[in-house]
């Protein structure tokens, strides 16, 4: 769509929304994603607004039992990034209870369970999906969370282990039993990482499951209007964006408004892109140091650039950054290259803008059609 045009449909106003004693002012969450829902990008998405919770990082329980002080930089907060949801990871009942009481007097407003990451090493130690087959014990380990704090407990998972084992209706219904406040599921199993199309029959099974607390459903949600279509299908309570908020970091604003007014926001234009972009990295070397900060930010900064055009350019030399005068001098060399590639307006041309992000479940039931490229940010914990 141009950037000009705006798509009109019928409004759905978003509601606020209560995870237990947590009064939220938007249905809508930023996924945690390893290695880059971290305090810069919190504070960047809740600047451009349109956010009700965002998530820290998954946290090794473990970790923070032991004081490590990676751990305690992942959970790391400000006062502008609240509320703030920290994400725990492990199997032992003990460790995470423990953890959940020091996430709590690290000031989080939930504490969320990740019963959902697909990855190896997270389910060989009976974290992640690995929890979702055991629904007794999984079941008590939560209670013991809920036990423990004051805040909501809330559990991420997926539909199940496979496609043979749909397990997500039954352990929502255990958790809910178990006193945790809300259910966020992505609409896949452990199986299908981030692959196959996103089942939103198999989120809307997980809401009927439950009497009286939230679903929120996750999963290819790229644009507002893949949220509106998981809301009006599932019956999902909210919606959590992870990938899309990379792609989008003002796809909460956009989605908000959409559903507020029924009126389809334009993507940011090119320079407000890139003025984002300088903040993300300004906040990055606040929080990290200036080496550290630009070093990290050379996975991010090709996020970026995937609405930007034609951007090779801007990759091939920002992935070797170590200062903030190195990054300016990339982007104005960069900026300089792309004017090849923009009209009389200073607009690109039609045949450089990139292609339009569709979701899993929204596109052409063809058969025939290979599934859109989404791709997954690598981060320390492969293909979360």
């Amino acid at each position: 769509m141009h950037a000009n045009s705006v798509q009109t449909i019928g409004a759905t106003a978003p509601a606020a929304l209560r995870l237990g004693s947590l009064a939220l002012a938007s249905n809508l969450f930023l996924s945690p994603l390893a290695g880059y829902t971290n305090l810069p990008f919190r504070r960047v998405v809740r600047e451009i607004g349109g956010v009700g919770l965002c998530t820290t990082d998954l946290v090794n329980a473990r970790s923070l039992l032991e004081k490590r002080p990676k751990a305690f930089k992942l959970i790391e907060s400000h006062f502008d990034d609240a509320p703030l949801a920290v994400q725990l990871f492990g199997s032992k009942p003990e460790e995470m209870r423990d953890a959940a009481v020091i996430a709590a007097a690290q000031g989080a407003a939930s504490i969320d369970i990740n019963m959902g990451c697909p990855v190896r090493k997270v389910c060989n130690v009976g974290g992640g999906s690995a929890m979702m087959t055991e629904l007794n014990k999984t079941a008590a380990l939560a209670q013991g969370m809920v036990n423990a704090v004051k805040i909501p407990v809330t559990a991420k998972m997926r539909l199940g282990w496979d496609s043979d084992n749909l397990t997500a209706p039954d352990l929502a219904r255990a958790l809910e039993a178990a006193g945790v406040a809300a259910i966020f599921v992505h609409g896949r199993t452990r199986e299908q990482g981030f692959g196959g199309t996103v089942n939103l029959a198999g989120i809307r099974q997980v809401v009927k499951a439950v009497k009286t607390i939230p679903v929120i459903g996750n999963g290819d949600v790229v644009t507002p209007e893949a949220a509106k279509k998981m809301l009006a299908e599932t019956g999902c309570a909210g919606v959590s964006i992870g990938r899309g908020a990379f792609y989008d970091p003002w796809i909460f604003q956009r989605t908000q408004a959409y559903l507020q007014t029924g009126q389809l926001p334009p993507e940011a234009a090119f320079a407000e892109r890139i003025r984002v972009m300088q903040r993300h990295l300004d906040l990055m070397v606040e929080t990290f140091g200036e080496e550290m900060g630009c070093r990290m930010f050379r996975k991010i900064a090709p996020w970026y650039a995937k609405r930007f055009g034609p951007c090779h350019e801007f990759n091939k030399r920002v992935v070797h950054v170590a200062t903030r005068e190195q990054f300016r001098e990339v982007l104005e060399n960069y900026q300089r290259w792309r004017q090849q590639f923009l009209d009389e307006a200073g607009e690109l041309q039609p045949r450089f803008q990139p292609a339009p992000l569709v979701a899993s479940f929204m596109r052409a039931a063809d058969p025939s059609q290979p599934p859109p490229h989404l791709a997954v940010p690598k981060g320390p914990v492969e293909l979360w």
